[in-house]
């Protein structure tokens, strides 16, 4: 087992080297050195040597890829992205293109997003797997069927509506939350509610409907037919025997969520004013400062494999058949 995790160690690399160079082609693509320069720079300030000099101070004076003015091994090292990508795997961030240190700012902005993705994540779960396993236990009655009903309807609704329906009900016209906003300590529990319930019902619609065929599908089974012959309960076969045999799919889905616990959610932190790493992100993007936006997809796609590592993990703990292996 341990060298399994070994090989998706050495497996992550290449994945994230490849991340990083799409990331860098993609984005000098749109912009260039000097765009970037100037939008930092504003109208005023706008004269060739001081683009140059902004380059020089950002270390965008050097090649992308591939540096045809040295020789050797040089070609490669003495690049803009050689130099980036080690301080990347390092964790050194550096500064933004607007002066300011990435990392000092990650730490800062990723309280907020924890705050309110962590509930996010757990209550939607929560109540997904409630509902979904209710419907299942009660598949082909009135419930079941008025409750496929709801959850397409729920999924058929933009997020923006439940964002600006949220607000306007809970906020304005019930006062229980504020609008927007955030502070820190426990004065952000008056803050993270109104985006914790707005998130948490955008997605409920489409977890309750995936959760419930994988009920349903377990409900098919020879072992629980037998598990019924034998005389065990319904609950306990629901929960005893389907719910165990559904996790490893369940933990499959969950994977995916990880990295939304760091970055956060880029729109609900964009509307709600909560200064995550997800309206970090945005505001990156429209500042166009490559910096920022190289940090957070690295950041990313290093969360992401490790959920996937993790999941790996888990499966063990969920299905003995894995162990065996």
């Amino acid at each position: 087992m341990m060298g399994y995790f070994v090989r998706r160690l050495l497996y992550a690399i290449p994945i994230l080297l490849g991340v990083n160079v799409l990331t860098f082609a993609l984005f000098f693509l749109v912009n260039t050195p000097d765009d970037m320069a100037r939008m930092q720079l504003g109208e005023r300030r706008l004269t060739p040597a001081a683009i140059e000099q902004w380059k020089v101070d950002h270390g965008y004076h050097r090649p992308v890829f591939w540096n045809a003015a040295q020789t050797g091994v040089t070609q490669l090292t003495d690049t803009l992205f050689f130099d980036s990508s080690t301080r990347l795997f390092r964790f050194d961030f550096g500064k933004s293109d607007a002066g300011r240190d990435i990392n000092a700012d990650i730490a800062e902005r990723m309280g907020p997003s924890l705050v309110i993705a962590v509930p996010v994540l757990l209550v939607g779960l929560a109540c997904a797997l409630t509902w979904s396993l209710a419907i299942a236990w009660l598949a082909g009655t009135r419930l079941d069927f008025w409750s496929g009903v709801l959850c397409v309807a729920m999924m058929s609704i933009s997020g923006l509506f439940y964002i600006i329906g949220g607000q306007w009900l809970l906020a304005k016209l019930w006062h229980l939350a504020p609008i927007s906003g955030y502070a820190d300590g426990l004065a952000s529990l008056r803050f993270i509610l109104l985006p914790v319930v707005v998130s948490v019902l955008a997605s409920l619609g489409g977890s309750v409907r995936w959760y419930r065929a994988l009920f349903l599908e377990e409900l098919g089974k020879d072992y629980v037919r037998m598990a019924r012959a034998k005389g065990l309960s319904d609950a306990r076969v629901m929960f005893g025997h389907v719910f165990r045999n559904a996790l490893i799919p369940i933990l499959t889905g969950v994977v995916v969520l990880i990295p939304s616990l760091f970055l956060g959610a880029l729109i609900t932190e964009a509307f709600f004013a909560i200064p995550g790493l997800g309206s970090y992100t945005i505001e990156a993007l429209q500042a166009q400062d490559f910096a920022v936006v190289r940090a957070m997809v690295f950041l990313g796609s290093l969360l992401y494999v490790a959920g996937l590592m993790l999941t790996d993990l888990s499966y063990l703990i969920a299905d003995p058949r894995v162990r065996l292996e």
